[in-house]
């Protein structure tokens, strides 16, 4: 008996090294988990933010073609308000599914931000429809947007965690007063 209590306390420490090494796996286990679960929910953040912001510039682009054609915008594409109608509505419908999305998976300053977007953009869709002819105008609308646009990204990248970007602020050539 004697022989078993010499060797107890090594037998003792066998087993405490084990239940140690055990839970150490498993803690481990847990925080390799929770961060890959982590990273997979960013990743399908930065894809309902990347979405979201595509289908509203989509219709960004098509009110500049519009405006364009009305002669309030310098783009080089100008499109009559009736062909640009039925990419006008696919455009809205395709926002619907990208912003429940958002709703879903973003964070709250992200979704306030894009509602601010989306809000601008209708505003100058409005302003298309009334064929309203007047750059000055429009150019206010589309500073707005351009603002709007800029907070939402500096909330994805905060929301990320992602360093500051480009603030897409370039010159734009002046409106030509001829039609």
């Amino acid at each position: 008996m004697s022989a078993f209590l010499q060797q107890l306390p090594a037998l003792m420490g066998v087993v405490i090294g084990a239940l140690g090494s055990y839970l150490a796996v498993v803690r481990g286990d847990r925080a390799r988990f929770r961060r890959e679960s982590e990273a997979r929910w960013e990743e399908r953040r930065l894809a309902v933010y990347s979405d979201y912001a595509r289908t509203v510039k989509t219709s960004v682009t098509l009110t500049y073609r519009v405006a364009a054609h009305l002669g309030n915008d310098p783009h080089p594409h100008p499109l009559t308000p009736r062909e640009a109608a039925p990419a006008q509505a696919d455009a809205a419908v395709a926002r619907d599914p990208a912003g429940e999305a958002l709703l879903l998976l973003g964070s709250r300053d992200v979704v306030e931000k894009a509602r601010i977007w989306v809000v601008a953009v209708m505003e100058m869709e409005r302003f298309l429809r009334e064929e309203t002819r007047d750059p000055d105008a429009w150019r206010a609308l589309l500073e707005r947007q351009r603002t709007a646009r800029e907070g939402y990204y500096t909330a994805v990248r905060e929301d990320l965690a992602l360093p500051p970007g480009h603030g897409a602020r370039w010159p734009l050539p002046p409106v030509s007063d001829t039609p």
